[in-house]
């Protein structure tokens, strides 16, 4: 610190302390801080970015969907949707061979893009000069400054624009569908009422073995009664007085008064009256037929 001389009431003099002029280790020291504070705090620790890297493709989905708190993937869209993202960002960050300090960022930037969505309801293009700004920071953009501060060289900064296309900008308007747009929750099941057995002492009949009710098995199950069992009822009601002529009556012969040949006369009254009804009826159809001939070799001779 640099002194200044000034002046105390009595007229002593006495050193006054000044600011002095910020050195160029405490700039570069601010710089990195504030260097630091981008895509902070990070999505994934390191000890969790590690314990994937040894899992397969199944293994790392497990562990995303157990650091992101993901119960209900069999039966939720949205939480499939959004492992399914994060799971093909790490992976892709495998297969571009990063360090720990850029897996970090990389799902970092992942997991801002979609907060961002989500949250601030950014839109595409303001999503794009966000990406922008970020990767000016942490891109190949400050080599000719601090070429220990940047995260990604040109060419991955390159690859993560590419594949952020690919992924999620060229489907942003599904995302702000999963993000904004509310969906019915379909149940699908039936309901069925069984009746279950009464006790012994309880004053009601039996139910079926089948568990339906009497309604239901007297409509649509039990089989109705035969014509005998008819009869037989009305046999029994009718005295034996009135069942005794019947059966004399059904031993007489109907035809015992006619000839055979006014047997074959009626017979041919009611053929012929047979046939000519039938003959009239296919003549009908007939000039119908050809009615409608006529009527397209009209239409053709015409065209």
């Amino acid at each position: 610190m640099a002194t200044s001389v000034g002046t105390i009431p009595g007229g002593m003099a006495t050193p006054a302390m000044t600011p002095a002029a910020s050195s160029p280790e405490s700039e570069r020291d601010a710089e990195f801080q504030e260097h630091e504070k981008i895509l902070s705090p990070e999505f994934l620790s390191v000890a969790q970015i590690i314990e994937m890297l040894r899992e397969d493709i199944d293994g790392v989905q497990k562990k995303l969907a157990t650091f992101l708190n993901f119960k209900k993937l069999k039966t939720c869209l949205k939480e499939a949707i959004l492992l399914d993202y994060y799971t093909s960002g790490f992976l892709w960050a495998r297969e571009m061979d990063f360090s720990i300090i850029q897996y970090s960022k990389f799902m970092t930037l992942l997991d801002m893009l979609l907060h961002n969505l989500r949250t601030l309801h950014m839109s595409l293009e303001d999503s794009l000069k966000w990406l922008g700004e970020v990767m000016a920071e942490i891109g190949p953009s400050q080599l000719q400054k601090n070429e220990k501060w940047n995260v990604f060289d040109i060419k991955q900064a390159k690859a993560i624009i590419d594949y952020l296309k690919i992924s999620l900008f060229q489907h942003y308007k599904l995302y702000e569908f999963l993000f904004y747009s509310t969906r019915e929750e379909i149940v699908i099941g039936t309901e069925q009422t069984i009746e279950v057995v009464k006790p012994s002492g309880c004053l009601f009949p039996n139910p079926l073995e089948e568990g339906i009710s009497f309604d239901i098995y007297s409509t649509f199950i039990e089989p109705p009664a035969t014509l005998d069992t008819e009869m037989k009822g009305s046999d029994h009601e009718k005295g034996p007085e009135e069942s005794q002529p019947e059966t004399s009556t059904s031993d007489t012969d109907p035809l015992a008064g006619f000839t055979i040949e006014d047997v074959k006369s009626v017979l041919g009254q009611v053929t012929d009256d047979i046939l000519i009804g039938i003959q009239n009826e296919i003549n009908e159809k007939l000039q119908i037929q050809e009615e409608a001939f006529n009527a397209r070799i009209e239409k053709l001779k015409k065209a």
